[in-house]
């Protein structure tokens, strides 16, 4: 933020400060407005305070100047408008806050204060506005400084009468006085995200805001507190702001204000200059703000001279000139009559459209402003393919979508701009209103078949894998595969994409269908573009059929991908294939594979502007994490990605199953419903299928849980016709143990049997690591509840192995504890006991540690309950006080984590009589401590 270390500053202060009778000191503070000089003289008359030196501080404003004087604590004054408005701290004042007119009236009670005895701190703020006269009395000051006089001037280097001249020429310092300078800088980005973050809340706060206030701010941190503030009044409390807030809330009142006054003191025919920077609103060159703002050359220079001096423009690079923040010349733009501006956007336009190359995205935008729509939408069309061919695909999609929606569009030019839309909506992240123009032009009936079926094409790729409307999806590609009969390229492409199990609920064999159709076509292909979206495709359906021989296919597609030089029109299919590959993974129990498989495919897809794919690798990263247990901070990184990605089903899912499994781990059920509920199915409709199977499984097993056994078995069944009609079993890994558990409980043991033999059918041979341990575990299940508890302990033994070799710590542990469960109930000896008491003891330390309150009591509790006689405490109720016991802080616990009283018997083995009894208790306590605590604090209070 200063030229001056922060250590040479704090030297400087200590010194000047600490020693009053030392030589006299002068400190310059420069920078211009808003970037911090006020908070600077804040913190010396703060180090000041208690010193020995009478402060001074001087304000100058346009009607005069205002002095303060403290004896003991300073004063500092903020004069505005002809009054002096005081910000005092208490302490005895020599001289109240007074404004002076002028110069002369003021030197009457300053110089005796400077001339008398003993040190002096002068501190004199705005100097900029200091008239001859003020000027004269500060050089006089300063020319013949009294010992012990430490003086600070602050001012700001723009708005100097003279350049470079503090007070109008130079002075004549003598050789006693030290001399320093500080020059305030704006804010860096990281020192804007620290601001940002304190006072939104590091959540809240995605790089993207950060980056879009630094750039509209300049850095200048008043701008950035302004523009905070006006962030939270205009978009009010959000979980997670967004760059378009940033841009919905306008231009901060301080700033605008200090930029139009500006303008306003040049003289009218000096304006011009300025509004064209604001028309242009980039760095510009000199001729081109002649141009716009229609100047001949030598009034041009003259106005450029005069709005460089007035620090209405500044000169932001060699040669180009602009605004000193963006949010400066928006100021200026809204404030210019339309006709004016319109005719201004036309010389820009005809300035733009002679650079070479042309920036057809900023021509597009000056034409359309200048009211030129023919021109507009050739420019719109050239910076769409422009923007697609470097990856830019949501810059295509802003621009297109805002042309398809205009009204005076003509057809052949709507037949010529909807394929552009569509295509960068598949890579790019789509709209709502993305879908509704592409579906409308479909409507037209006017397009030829081809170019209908390209756009369906796309259109059936939105809707099936970002839009959640995989149904929907599907019936388009259908159709779009008639329609491009004559474009096999294209077909193949839709066939590629039927082939894909995971977003639609039409069953596995028309997905293989499909699939053989396209091998097939692919074989014969000579376009290496189609062969590499088929091979990306087929990585995804081997692996989530379970075949082994998807690791070859994934290998080859790597190899041949590396091997090709000239490959960019194939990276995005490619990133496609190694997310699809690593979210395949994940959920078949490969987790170690998983990383490498991200990281190479989101480089890729980051590369070639598929934001989509990018969005969908980053979701697959919060599930590794949740998985492999790392808990840490995930709760955070997911909520921020749903509300990135709210919009599209597909990613937000990984991150919403995230929030819904913490959730009930922690006991925070109600939240768990939200997360993983929508409008009565499990995750929002749409939702990738995987994803539904594990939700239901976690809702079953909350059902299970409150003891509601109907519940569990009916939400059981309706989950596995799901899985049944897909006839994708690998999915039913993470539902299988629940499932099968509530119909057991329900009394239908026969019907889970069924349902274990039709889950180890299903997978047909392949049974990949989360399918083993989850039979494993569904095996100890119906062994359980059977009561054949040496069979339940040894498949639950092995489902654990099996979840550790992946390694997936929660599972893990959840059936480490089924199995300790079992050998205490199965009446083992004490040797097996006392082990299974151990592994209860470890369970519940390591769900502890990972922030799993929920499953940490109800483990606490069957420990407790099979506790050995040994270790059981003394009879009688030990005496706590008015503090909280270690049942009733439980209780307390789960109760505050909306866990019903009834819930909290089920967890802890309570009855419910005995949970109300706890809760009344608890809640007694803590009113008796609050109190408490309200008595020390007013005892405490100094009078």
């Amino acid at each position: 933020m200063s030229t001056l270390s922060d250590e040479a500053w704090e030297r400087w202060l200590k010194q000047t400060l600490a020693h009053p009778t030392r030589q006299p000191a002068l400190l310059l503070i420069e920078g211009s407005a808003g970037v911090g000089k006020s908070r600077l003289v804040d913190r010396l008359l703060e180090a000041a305070e208690t010193g020995p030196r009478p402060r001074v501080v001087l304000t100058f404003t346009a009607s005069g100047v205002a002095l303060a004087h403290h004896a003991v604590r300073s004063v500092r004054s903020d004069a505005g408008s002809g009054q002096a408005a005081g910000r005092a701290r208490h302490g005895p004042l020599p001289l109240p806050p007074r404004l002076y007119p002028d110069a002369a009236a003021l030197a009457e009670d300053l110089v005796p204060l400077l001339e008398s005895d003993g040190p002096v701190l002068l501190i004199a703020e705005d100097v900029h506005r200091a008239d001859r006269g003020g000027q004269e009395l500060l050089r006089r000051v300063l020319e013949r400084p009294p010992t012990g006089l430490a003086a600070v001037l602050a001012y700001r280097p723009e708005e100097l009468a003279v350049p470079g001249l503090v007070l109008g020429r130079a002075v004549t310092y003598p050789a006693r006085l030290s001399l320093l300078r500080i020059r305030l800088m704006p804010l860096d980005a990281e020192q804007v995200r620290l601001m940002v973050e304190e006072r939104l809340g590091a959540e809240s706060c995605p790089p993207e805001l950060v980056a879009r206030i630094h750039e509209r701010s300049a850095g200048v941190p008043q701008v950035v507190v302004d523009l905070v503030r006006q962030l939270e009044d205009v978009c009010g409390p959000k979980e997670r702001y967004t760059a378009k807030d940033v841009d919905a809330t306008g231009t901060p009142v301080r700033l605008a204000e200090l930029v139009l006054g500006r303008l306003a003191a040049l003289p009218e025919e000096h304006r011009a200059v300025v509004r064209a920077a604001a028309v242009l609103d980039e760095p510009s060159s000199a001729e081109d703000l002649y141009a716009v703002s229609a100047l001949p050359a030598e009034t041009g220079r003259q106005a450029l001279v005069a709005a460089l001096r007035r620090a209405v423009l500044q000169e932001t690079g060699r040669d180009v000139y602009g605004f000193p923040s963006p949010l400066a010349g928006a100021a200026v733009y809204e404030e210019m009559p339309g006709p004016l501006r319109q005719e201004m956007h036309r010389r820009a336009a005809d300035v733009l459209a002679q650079r070479q190359p042309v920036s057809w995205t900023r021509l597009a935008e000056h034409r359309h402003r200048g009211g030129r729509l023919r021109g507009w939408l050739s420019a719109v069309e050239r910076a769409a393919r422009q923007c697609a061919e470097v990856g830019e695909h949501q810059t295509a999609i802003d621009l297109l979508e805002h042309a398809l929606s205009h009204h005076a569009v003509p057809r052949e030019m709507r037949a010529r701009l909807a394929p552009l839309l569509a295509h960068s909506a598949v890579l790019g992240l789509h709209t709502d209103q993305t879908v509704q123009v592409l579906r409308q032009i479909l409507d037209e009936q006017s397009l030829p078949p081809a170019v209908r079926g390209q756009i369906r094409l796309d259109l059936g790729l939105v809707l099936y894998n970002q839009a959640g409307m995989g149904l929907q999806g599907w019936v388009e590609l259908e159709q779009a595969v008639g329609e491009l009969a004559e474009r096999p390229a294209l077909a193949a492409r839709a066939m590629s994409a039927l082939a894909m199990p995971v977003m639609s609920p039409v069953p596995l064999e028309r997905n293989l269908h499909w699939l053989e159709k396209v091998q097939k076509l692919a074989a014969h292909s000579d376009d290496a573009e189609v062969r590499t979206a088929v091979a990306a495709n087929t990585i995804a359906v081997l692996l989530e059929t379970g075949d082994p021989t998807a690791w070859d296919v994934l290998e080859r597609l790597r190899t041949d991908t590396d091997a090709d030089t000239d490959h960019t029109e194939r990276l995005p299919h490619v990133a496609r294939g190694l997310v699809n590959g690593a979210d395949a993974a994940l959920w078949l129990g490969h987790p170690q594979r998983v990383g490498d498989l991200l990281e190479e495919g989101l480089d890729l897809a980051a590369r070639s502007g598929a934001s989509y794919v990018e969005q969908d690798g980053r979701g697959s990263g919060l599930l590794l994490d949740w998985f492999t247990g790392r808990w840490t901070g995930l709760s955070g990184r997911a909520r921020a990605f749903v509300a990135e990605t709210g919009v599209m089903p597909g990613p937000a899912a990984d991150a919403r199953v995230v929030l819904g499994m913490l959730a009930l781990a922690q006991g925070e059920w109600q939240q768990m419903a939200a997360w993983l509920s929508g409008d009565g199915h499990p995750l929002p409709v749409g939702s990738p299928l995987p994803h539904v199977a594990a939700a239901a499984g976690a809702l079953i097993r909350t059902a299970l849980a409150r003891g509601d056994a109907d519940t569990a078995a009916s939400e059981a069944a309706a989950a596995w016709d799901r899985v049944r009609d897909k006839g994708v079993w690998v999915w039913a890994a993470e539902l299988a143990p629940w499932a099968v558990e509530a119909t057991a409980r329900a009394g239908r043991q026969e019907a889970a049997q069924d349902m274990v033999a039709e889950f180890e059918a299903g997978l047909k041979g392949n049974v990949v690591p989360s399918a083993a341990a989850a039979l494993h575990w569904c095996r100890g299940v119906l062994a359980q509840t059977a009561g054949e508890q040496a069979l339940a302990i040894t498949h639950f033994r092995r489902a654990a192995a099996v979840y550790a070799e992946m390694p997936r710590p929660y599972a893990v542990i959840l059936t480490t504890e089924a199995a300790a469960q079992c050998t205490l109930e199965s009446g083992a000896d004490a040797e097996a006991a006392a082990g299974a008491v151990e592994d209860l003891a470890s369970c519940v330390q390591q769900l502890t540690e990972v922030g799993a309150g929920w499953d940490a009591a109800r483990v606490r509790a069957t420990l407790r309950a099979h506790q050995p006689a040994t270790e059981q405490r003394r009879r009688g109720r030990p005496s706590y006080g008015d503090q909280l016991s270690p049942r009733e802080q439980e209780v307390i616990d789960l109760a505050n984590a909306g866990l019903t009283n009834r819930e909290i018997a089920a967890t802890l083995h309570l009855s419910p009589r005995t949970v109300e009894q706890h809760v009344s208790r608890a809640r007694r306590k803590l009113e008796s401590q609050s109190r408490q605590q309200l008595s020390r604090t007013r005892n405490t209070r100094p009078g």
